[in-house]
């Protein structure tokens, strides 16, 4: 195994107890599990792309550290958004003294706001409409079908948004994902800007609305995956936040052997849950572990880990671990 590096050797260092010794152990249990010849989902919720965790997660997809990813599609396509637009950004670092009034002229001057961090219209949203429209329409006149991210990989790998890269392009964590081949789900994908966009030619019927595989296809998809992918050591989750990104996957494992009858589908092998929300009563963001196992999800004897804080502040250094950073 490769040395440590010095980040790493001050997170084995400096965090022992709590959170940061949660982190530390999440993070050597993520190591073991690729070791011991494992895979690994990693899921984003929130808004993990316009937080740049492409910067790390991009160079986890490149080593083979994440098999496969389960993702919102505002994560899909705010890694893009970043790539393409990035210094039109507008940061706002007293986002919490604005009034309604501030927030209004933010949308007048065509800034949508995520906390800190206000995403550009129209370098961001309407560059990319113009381009995946075309990829959507060809589809539709040709009577295919594709799924939202190979539609965003389609678009990556033909090159027509090199003219707008913005950032180094190995920090984009679906520039890497498009040129593996990645699998991605993305649940809930209509629930985005993209997904709303695409509703709206539906609605004109100018699109057919079977023209972007669903969310049902998606599971029948995940399903295969998981059957082909889930002997020997298994497949890891690495869950950051909480919510359909990582609500939807997980439930495959019950799903095949609950509603499928498949005998012998092995639980995830490890379990890891990054998120700030708190243990609250019918939560599935801030439900523990073992509830998991109530729901035929996780086994008892899965390793399982929670960090209760910030996924902004831990997932890089858990991935800078893996990494030998």
């Amino acid at each position: 195994m490769l040395a440590k590096g010095p980040i790493s050797q001050f997170i084995e260092k400096n965090y022992l107890h709590f959170n940061a010794a949660a982190l530390m152990d999440a993070a050597k249990g993520y190591e073991t599990h690729l070791l011991e010849g494992g895979k690994m989902m990693v899921t984003l919720a929130g808004a993990m792309s316009t937080a740049e965790l492409g910067i790390s997660l991009a160079e986890m997809i490149r080593q083979d550290k994440v098999a496969i990813i389960s993702c919102t599609g505002a994560n899909l396509e705010e890694d893009i958004m970043n790539l393409v637009a990035h210094s039109h950004y507008k940061r706002v670092p007293h986002y919490r003294d604005l009034s309604p009034q501030d927030e209004w002229d933010l949308l007048e001057n065509h800034y949508n706001r995520v906390t800190d961090t206000c995403i550009p219209e129209e370098e961001a949203f309407r560059r990319l409409q113009k381009h995946i429209y075309k990829l959507w329409k060809d589809a539709n006149d040709a009577s295919e079908a594709f799924f939202p991210h190979e539609f965003m990989y389609k678009m990556l790998l033909s090159g027509v948004l090199e003219q707008y890269y913005e950032i180094d392009p190995k920090n984009s964590w679906m520039l890497a994902a498009a040129e593996k081949n990645l699998p991605i789900i993305v649940p809930g994908w209509e629930d985005s800007t993209m997904g709303n966009i695409f509703a709206s030619y539906v609605i004109k019927n100018e699109l057919n609305v079977h023209t972007v595989k669903n969310g049902i296809q998606y599971m029948a998809y995940l399903a295969d995956w998981y059957i082909k992918n889930s002997a020997g050591k298994g497949v890891g989750f690495f869950q950051i936040g909480g919510g359909i990104a990582g609500d939807f996957p997980i439930c495959v494992v019950p799903m095949l052997y609950q509603d499928m009858e498949i005998e012998n589908i092995p639980f995830w092998s490890y379990f890891c849950q990054i998120s700030d929300s708190t243990t609250s009563y019918g939560s599935y963001s801030g439900a523990v572990p073992n509830e998991k196992i109530t729901w035929g999800k996780l086994d008892i004897h899965t390793p399982k880990f929670i960090v209760e804080s910030d996924a902004t502040i831990v997932v890089p250094l858990i991935f800078a671990w893996i990494l030998n950073q």
